[in-house]
């Protein structure tokens, strides 16, 4: 809707604050109204431009912002006291997530550790790896059978009960917290199962809740949509909409059929949606990954992804949690395209005042596309061209998560280097799924759309780092290259700009795992064959060097603490691809007031030479320091890279 200035310039703060007072404010203590007060007239503004653009023109206006508020200062007054101190302490160190310390780790509970209680008996796991950021996949109490991972919510007020309760979700952010490990769990944003009481309610005809979902009474405006809509699922769940026999409606099913897409044209489904954030963000909480939020907002024409308005709708939720919550953090699950990614950490106005967190799929697919061509000239151009980030935000690092690898390659930066990007991306699924001659990769082709031929892959970091076919092969040097494969995709996360995730599992090499054949509400997705159960026996085996599995997890716990103590490493340092003049060998250099870090890795099974005037020209002249070893190197000759090796140097200050 229209910004309508005349109705929010009506809008009288003050009087608005009075009346919370009257509420939930009135009961606490002077100090907290204070508190409360400031926040209030530090981030109102920040409220109101996002509101305004939502539903400004609405004569309802003012009373869905007083609604807004109510929650707000209900939350706020409910918050529990050990949360508060946090949420002062966050705010007096608003780089706590950027800081090199900052090592995340994801994972599902079940596979993980059973349940919510297994999580927290295996904390001190996670402090030997050096974890202090734990993603659980979701968890929330999820429709029964197929329920796409989870992402399918029915009640986002209780824990999946198979996983335990509310109750034993508090505990374990209660203990990882007290171990320095912040929480992060899945909250989704775009759709809520058609099991869903306001879902039920809809269906029953209830036009309150009907009012929440994108429901048509015939297939004229659906078709429509669907003349620019793309299809998330073609394999098992074509279009976009979905005939509910019960309401004798259409219902907007952007994912699955029992994934109903929520109308946030409606401040209702906004309001519900903060008094949700609110009250996770009051368990313990501390990052929540906002799902699919590329989809909120939909728009006739368009590929109703990416729409300012979904932008909007996050600057409010952000500006509304700071209030009650300021310690909590907003995650945005958006895989789009370079252009299209950096609006999710704020631009313009909104900078700093968006999302704190977002997915770089960039440089994960670029890490992929150069094991397999040997050549980073790619990813080098490509990385050249991605804008900054604000200051206040951090990339999360990753080489693969829960999900696809999509082959995220622009034409452009393709066309830049000498390829075709549509035979790239072919090139790509073939060689990590294993069709390509001599392809070292074991992965599985998922969702391939033959309209555009597009293929993404599935596969664990091991399987398409080549451990899966050594181990086929019984072949020593090919068991060797995969390691090292694995451990240089783990340097270079760690190097790069923002916060380093590691999948469950890739830190002991964990294989493919085709188990998920056997359940028949998993059998039709194959990304469970990247998904294993953690494998505690395998794990028992980390201290044992005989084993590969102590090799990759000493080696990782190595590079994690050389990131810890690479100050270069903070989020905030300046983060940029480099020519090092040899195309097999990769160049990034971090830069800050902490001083300049120059990252080298090679991509090939082949020694590698970068010359060292190309390095002096970079300005790192003198005596160089490896941080990944803490060794020094020669200061005039050539530098070698062993196959898949990484260098983190820094130059050695003079006396």
């Amino acid at each position: 809707m229209m910004n309508n200035p005349s109705l929010i310039d009506e809008i009288d703060l003050n009087n608005l604050f009075d009346h919370l007072l009257l509420g939930p404010l009135g009961r606490m203590e002077p100090l907290e109204q204070t508190l409360f007060r400031i926040r209030f007239d530090l981030y109102m503004p920040d409220v109101l431009r996002p509101l305004a653009k939502l539903y400004g023109g609405r004569p309802d206006f003012a009373a869905h912002l007083e609604n807004l508020l109510g929650i707000v200062a209900r939350a706020y007054a409910g918050r529990p006291e050990k949360l508060r101190r946090l949420d002062l302490r966050r705010v007096n160190e608003p780089d706590w997530f950027q800081q090199p310390g900052m090592i995340g780790y994801v994972g599902y509970v079940d596979r993980f550790a059973g349940n919510l209680a297994g999580v927290k008996d295996k904390i001190p796991y996670l402090k030997e790896l050096g974890v202090t950021y734990l993603h659980l996949m979701p968890l929330l109490k999820p429709r029964p059978g197929a329920n796409d991972g989870g992402y399918a919510v029915m009640d986002y007020r209780q824990v999946n009960p198979a996983y335990g309760a509310m109750e034993d979700l508090r505990e374990l952010a209660t203990a990882l917290r007290h171990e320095g490990i912040s929480l992060c769990i899945d909250l989704v944003c775009n759709h809520t199962a058609k099991e869903h009481e306001w879902a039920r309610k809809a269906v029953a005809g209830d036009p309150l809740y009907q009012g929440y979902y994108h429901m048509f009474p015939n297939r004229a405006m659906p078709d429509q949509y669907e003349m620019t809509l793309p299809e998330v699922f073609p394999d098992f769940a074509p279009g976009n909409f979905t005939f509910q026999d019960r309401c004798q409606r259409w219902v907007w099913t952007t994912f699955n059929e029992y994934q109903w897409d929520l109308n946030y044209t409606n401040p209702a489904v906004l309001a519900e949606m903060l008094d949700i954030m609110l009250f996770l963000a009051n368990q313990g909480v501390e990052i929540l990954r906002l799902d699919a939020v590329a989809f909120m907002w939909k728009r006739l024409g368009t590929d109703c992804q990416n729409q300012p308005e979904a932008h909007a709708i996050l600057q409010a939720f952000r500006a509304l949690t700071r209030i009650a919550a300021p310690g909590l953090l907003f995650k945005a699950e958006a895989i789009v395209s370079p252009d299209k990614l950096l609006p999710y950490l704020g631009l313009g106005t909104a900078t700093n005042k968006e999302c704190e967190i977002a997915y770089h799929n960039s440089f994960m697919v670029l890490l992929w596309s150069s094991l397999a061509e040997r050549r980073v000239v790619l990813m080098t151009h490509a990385l050249q061209n991605m804008p900054d980030t604000p200051v206040g935000c951090a990339w999360l690092a990753y080489i693969r998560c829960h999900d696809d690898i999509g082959w995220a390659v622009r034409d452009e930066d393709a066309a830049a280097v000498g390829l075709s990007g549509f035979l790239h991306r072919a090139f790509l699924s073939d060689f990590y799924s294993g069709r390509f001659p001599g392809a070292f990769a074991r992965g599985m082709t998922f969702q391939h759309n033959p309209k555009t031929g597009d293929r993404r892959i599935s596969g664990t970091l091991a399987s398409l780092a080549g451990l899966e076919a050594a181990a086929e092969q019984q072949n020593w040097r090919e068991t060797d290259l995969a390691v090292r494969r694995i451990l240089l995709l783990h340097a270079m996360i760690l190097a790069f700009d923002g916060i380093p995730m590691i999948y469950m599992g890739d830190e002991l090499g964990l294989l493919n795992d085709h188990g998920y054949l056997d359940d028949p509400n998993l059998a039709d997705d194959n990304r469970w064959t990247h998904r294993p159960f953690m494998d505690w026996c395998q794990a028992e085996q980390r201290h044992d060097w005989q084993t590969l599995t102590a090799r990759i997890f000493q080696a990782t716990c190595n590079l994690i603490q050389a990131a810890k103590r690479t100050l270069n490493l903070h989020a905030q340092a300046r983060c940029y691809a480099v020519w090092t003049h040899n195309e097999q060998v990769f160049g990034l250099i971090r830069a800050s007031a902490w001083g300049r870090l120059l990252v080298l890795a090679n991509f090939t099974e082949h020694d590698q030479t970068v010359p060292r005037y190309r390095v002096h020209d970079m300005g790192f002249a003198g005596e160089l320091v490896n941080r990944l070893e803490e060794q020094s190197l020669d200061s005039w000759s050539d530098l070698k890279l062993e196959p898949y090796q990484a260098l983190w140097l820094e130059q050695v200050p003079e006396d």
